[in-house]
């Protein structure tokens, strides 16, 4: 079976996560992305920044969450625990970029 790639590594982190809001709000989510900002589920991984940005204009501080509980879950998949300091500001995009540096090296070993 060949290794995925990070963007299908981070959309089945995104999914996951989404899931755990049920598959109804997973749905719901992914139309409005769609609708209001343009993003189809596809372009996530290209369009983390406004993914973000849409994340939060759907949920307010609520998307925090979400962002969390996706960098867990794609951290876990590309075999990297996540480290986070709890005094930090929590930067998703940074964390994406982060992840997919550190998936990348990988792959070059």
């Amino acid at each position: 079976m060949a290794r995925k790639t990070f963007d299908e590594l981070l959309l089945e982190a995104v999914d996951e996560a989404l899931s755990s809001l049920g598959e109804s709000a997973k749905q719901s989510i992914y139309f409005h992305l769609q609708d209001k900002f343009k993003i189809s589920r596809d372009e996530i991984p290209k369009r983390i920044k406004e993914f973000s940005e849409g994340l939060e204009r759907i949920f307010g501080v609520g998307a925090r969450f979400l962002e969390i509980m996706i960098m867990k879950r794609l951290y876990a998949q590309i075999g990297k625990p996540l480290k986070w300091n709890e005094n930090e500001e929590f930067i998703f995009v940074n964390y994406v970029e982060a992840a997919r540096r550190s998936f990348q090296r990988s792959k070059a070993k």
